[in-house]
């Protein structure tokens, strides 16, 4: 048998686990399949994150370092207006040299709701994308706890 024959296969045997397989995949494939509710979305040979901008990031790389995703929670001033400040969530597909980018982007002043959903769609499209490199995402949960309104009563000894 050879890979590079493949009526040499066994009708009756498994493919193995461990083969290699292959897709065609575009940049407008993963515009379309992982951003299509992103605010903005471009190509580009280099990343349009501003390092001194990035609150936190998370990237995951494939085995041989050829292809990343990376959510990447940033802010940044409205070049148009100077007094706006947008809180994005980028999400980049870097697959060889090219870097497929989605935003998530809403204003610093915008409702809770609108926050809630650009993030929960940011994090959709970066658990999608981690698929392409085998890789699962796990949420984390984190409980936060109301802040008293009064100060306990102290305990005093009489």
């Amino acid at each position: 048998m050879t890979e590079n024959n493949p009526a040499a296969f066994s009708e009756t045997a498994d493919p193995d686990w461990d083969m290699p397989l292959s897709l065609r995949i575009t940049p407008a494939l993963l515009v379309h399949a992982l951003m299509a509710n992103a605010s903005g979305v471009h190509t580009g040979w280099e990343s349009c994150v501003e390092e001194s901008m990035v609150l936190s990031e998370l990237v995951v790389m494939d085995d041989t370092g050829s292809a990343a995703v990376r959510l990447v929670e940033q802010e940044f001033a409205d070049e148009e207006e100077p007094d706006a400040v947008w809180h994005d969530w980028a999400v980049e597909v870097r697959i060889g040299r090219v870097i497929t980018t989605g935003h998530f982007s809403v204003r610093n002043n915008a409702a809770p709701l609108d926050w809630n959903w650009h993030l929960r769609e940011a994090e959709r499209t970066f658990e999608r994308a981690c698929v392409l490199l085998g890789r699962r995402v796990h949420r984390g949960l984190a409980v936060e706890e109301p802040l008293p309104q009064e100060l306990p009563p102290r305990a005093s000894r009489h």
